[in-house]
This record gives structure tokens, sequence and C-alpha cells, in this order.
């Protein structure tokens, strides 16, 4: 069975039209995502950022290594050059340094919140303003992460407010 339509993406010269087909697979045939383009173009390496941040990410807790999804991670955070990341209950450490965290998962739901955090999108509550220009962010967890105002104007583009 094949399900095919047509996606429209803004670009700044015009609209791009492109091509999506879907197919299920045949018996004993594995899953698969072809992408074919004529160049790797910012549209297309978009996307394959996003199916990418879909990954889980490895994480310690003592010595104890996690695979974490991204969807349950509500934030991340870098205090004394130490990377933690922040899920509902649970905090656990990354060897990873921010700017990578933040390259692997800005094509998902990922913003950076301030020099030390990178925030989901998708775990804010609520947004209410704070002193100095910044933004106070409550998760869904209860948790209150400070939005410099160096990111706010990047946070009311991906909100679309």
């Amino acid at each position: 069975m094949q399900f095919l339509w047509y996606n429209f993406i803004k670009l700044a010269r015009g609209v791009k039209e492109l091509r999506i087909v879907i197919e299920e697979p045949k018996e004993g045939e594995e899953e698969q995502i072809l992408i074919r383009c004529r160049e790797m173009s910012p549209e297309i390496l978009r996307a394959i950022s996003i199916f990418k941040s879909q990954d889980a990410m490895v994480a310690y807790e003592g010595n104890e290594i996690y695979r974490i999804k991204p969807s349950d991670i509500y934030y991340i955070e870098v205090v004394d050059n130490k990377t933690f990341v922040y899920e509902k209950k649970k905090v656990y450490e990354s060897k990873q340094k921010l700017y990578e965290l933040e390259e692997a998962l800005s094509a998902g739901n990922f913003l950076r919140a301030s020099k030390s955090v990178l925030l989901n999108l998708m775990k804010i509550r609520s947004l209410s303003p704070a002193f100095s220009g910044r933004f106070e962010a409550l998760l869904d967890n209860g948790e209150k992460v400070v939005i410099s105002r160096q990111y706010i104007g990047d946070l009311k583009k991906r909100l679309g407010i």
C-alpha cells in the first residue's frame, strides 16, 4: 500500500514542493526512510536532524548508564562544568558539552534558554515576564527556568508569539 501527499515548504525565494511517499514494506522487509535529493539543502538537513533528535541519548547516574529519550527531558543545565539532564523526577549527568547537545536537539523542541541551559519547549506550562527583560518558564514538573533576554526573540519565534 502506498500513501502520497505533497508538502509545501516556504523558502526565502519562494515555495518549494516536496513529494512525500509512504509505503508499507512487504513481508520480511525492514522499515526505512529514504531521502532523494539533488543537494543537501537546509530543508533536507533539518528533516534529517528531526529524525536524529528522536534517538535516545546516553546519560549517567552514578556508575549506571541510561538511555534517555529527548521527549522525556525537561531541560539540560551546566553547573560547575558538569552537564546535567533533568527529567520529571530524576537528574542524570551527561559527558557531552552543552553545545553538542544543542546541535543534536535543536531540530526538535529544544531551545537555548541561557548560556548554561537548554529547554524543552514541550515541557513549558506557562511563561511570565521576570526582572531585567527576562522570562520565567514554569515547567510541567513544577520547576522554574529563567530565560535570558538574549534568547527571548528565538523563544517567541519558535512559539509563534
